[in-house]
């Protein structure tokens, strides 16, 4: 497991204080996620399409799950997330972008106990981005190598600004379906010419390194179960075995090979927690031949064995539901 640096550490015990508009800004996203969510814990689906908000006010252990292209902020809080061996931290003062489907593992932090963790996601439209960089008025930058499909950045008003307006939008559901879509541009501008957005713009751009990469770990996810040939993949995104190899390791911080196990681990623990199919089931739909090889691989990754992991997680779902049941009989 990745270890965090005492940089990071450091940088989430005593983090820098915004400036006096940005806080400003960051107050009223705060007023606006809390009026959205009423001050209860979970996620909420706004009336914007691919906008959703959360509020956490008792975190637990590390969550592994699927990153697809989004610009995540946090309001409140601080999020650490663990990409291969990459660990990535933002919080307020930074804005995360993912590019391309990527396993992770994150786990949400709080500022104080009175203070529950606030944040939002804006699923991004890769199609709407290779719009916008196909426009001539874009400012031109320069071409970027294929480079990790996620990213932390500095936050400022010019990515903030709209995101409050498009957040505003849920209390005036009737201006959605015109003004949404044209906020949502501006914002990927922003993205675009700001910092970073240079590796935004590889997974639009036709024929890059990273948009091939893309579309190899398309083919992945809807074939995770098979076994891997690295000669056949290559030779579908038209590049060579090696050039293959380095590129995939460039955005994903993981080999191919590594990729696809944490696909199958992921799919494997999905089906036995929420379909309620049997550990040996679960091990062979997902490509497993090997009972023992799938049980060590999944406790190197989810930190328990199969079952052990599946009674954890039904008895705490259970006490989920009777402290529901009791909150409602109350």
């Amino acid at each position: 497991m990745p270890q965090e640096t005492p940089e990071i550490a450091a940088a989430i015990a005593q983090p820098m204080p915004l400036e006096p508009e940005l806080d400003e800004a960051r107050k009223e996203l705060v007023a606006l996620i809390n009026r959205i969510t009423r001050g209860r814990d979970g996620t909420v689906e706004t009336p914007v399409a691919g906008l959703q908000v959360y509020c956490i006010s008792k975190p637990d252990g590390p969550k592994h799950a699927f990153a697809t292209p989004a610009l995540g902020l946090i309001a409140q809080g601080s999020k650490r997330i663990i990409v291969g061996d990459d660990i990535y931290v933002y919080d307020p003062m930074h804005y995360l972008v993912t590019s391309v489907d990527l396993p992770v593992c994150g786990q949400v932090r709080l500022t104080s106990e009175n203070e529950p963790y606030l944040g939002l996601r804006l699923e991004l439209a890769i199609d709407e981005i290779g719009k916008l960089i196909g426009d001539e008025k874009l400012p031109a930058k320069a071409n970027a190598p294929a480079s990790r499909g996620m990213y932390v950045n500095r936050i400022g008003m010019p990515v903030l600004e709209p995101v409050l307006r498009l957040l505003r939008l849920v209390e005036t559901p009737e201006d959605v379906p015109i003004m949404a879509p044209l906020i949502k541009r501006e914002i990927m501008y922003r993205l675009l010419v700001n910092g970073e957005g240079a590796r935004l713009r590889q997974i639009a751009l036709q024929d890059s390194h990273t948009q091939r990469v893309a579309k190899a770990i398309s083919a992945l996810r809807v074939n995770y179960a098979q076994s891997l040939r690295i000669e056949d993949m290559a030779r579908a995104v038209h590049m060579s075995v090696s050039s293959f190899h380095h590129h995939f390791k460039a955005v994903t911080a993981m080999s191919p090979l590594q990729y696809q196990k944490q696909l199958r681990l992921q799919e494997a623990r999905r089906q036995m927690l929420m379909a309620g199919v049997d550990v040996a089931s679960a091990a062979h739909s997902v490509g497993y031949e090997s009972p023992s090889q799938f049980a060590r691989e999944y406790s190197r990754m989810f930190g328990a064995p199969p079952l052990r992991d599946k009674r954890r997680w039904l008895g705490e779902a259970e006490n989920d539901a009777l402290g529901a049941g009791s909150m409602q009989a109350a």
